[in-house]
């Protein structure tokens, strides 16, 4: 989201608001990645790499889909819908997002991007009753903003648990595509060597956390590049 155009969702300012449904996400055209849960793994890891990168600043490791073969590049955005059977939770959340009051405030706020082309007055799901009262269709966005909040925290407690474990190793992809060769850097998958030589009690241990189905869904995902390779030659010839 521009921070430009984001404003507290507020029912004296936003009363007549409403949100289009969307076929496709224009607002992440020019991104190659976005974040996923670890309760998307399966659902997501179907149709897209599923991969882990590292944050410079931070220092941070987060799992993301893959929507192209490079930076800027989002094949699923191509046309006019969104190209794929699966789109991730927080795609599906813009142009409202859950944001800390403050720095220093453990509570959260609703906010919603103004200046795009699904938020208007004239059509779509209203936020807002006459009343000023909340709509369904914002309680349910709400609550949808409310869950994926947790799962982030679930998916940080996962990622952190591969980090301490030292089970993520570098993974760099060189494709070819229309006689291109293109190498991908950055990208970050479990090593399954070190992985199959945990002890049994380790291995257990992940188990008994619900970590080992979304690992091997994150392995298998990573065969979805030839997908996305496919997906590239097709929308370029």
């Amino acid at each position: 989201m521009s921070q430009a155009n984001i404003q507290p969702l507020n029912k004296n300012v936003h009363g007549k608001t409403k949100i289009k449904n969307q076929t496709n996400f224009p607002h992440v055209s020019g991104q190659h990645l976005a974040p996923v849960v670890v309760q998307e793994f399966s659902r997501a890891g179907a149709e897209f790499p599923v991969v882990f990168v590292k944050n410079s600043e931070s220092g941070e490791f987060q799992p993301v889909a893959l929507f192209g073969v490079k930076p800027g590049e989002n094949l699923y955005t191509a046309e006019e819908n969104w190209q794929g059977t699966y789109v991730p939770a927080a795609l599906t959340h813009f142009p409202l997002a859950l944001v800390p009051e403050s720095q220093e405030s453990d509570k959260f706020m609703v906010v919603i991007a103004t200046e795009n082309s699904v938020v208007n007055e004239e059509e779509g799901n209203a936020l807002f009753q006459d009343n000023g009262e909340e709509t369904e269709y914002l309680a349910r966005r709400k609550q949808a903003l409310g869950k994926f909040f947790e799962n982030s925290h679930i998916t940080k407690a996962f990622t952190k648990e591969l980090v301490d474990r030292e089970l993520l190793i570098p993974q760099n992809l060189d494709i070819q595509a229309n006689g291109e060769k293109i190498q991908i850097n950055g990208l970050y998958i479990v090593d399954e060597k070190k992985l199959n030589e945990l002890s049994d009690e380790e291995f257990l241990t992940l188990r008994k956390r619900g970590m080992i189905g979304p690992i091997y869904a994150h392995l298998n995902s990573v065969n979805q590049i030839h997908r996305l390779v496919k997906k590239k030659v097709s929308l370029s010839s």
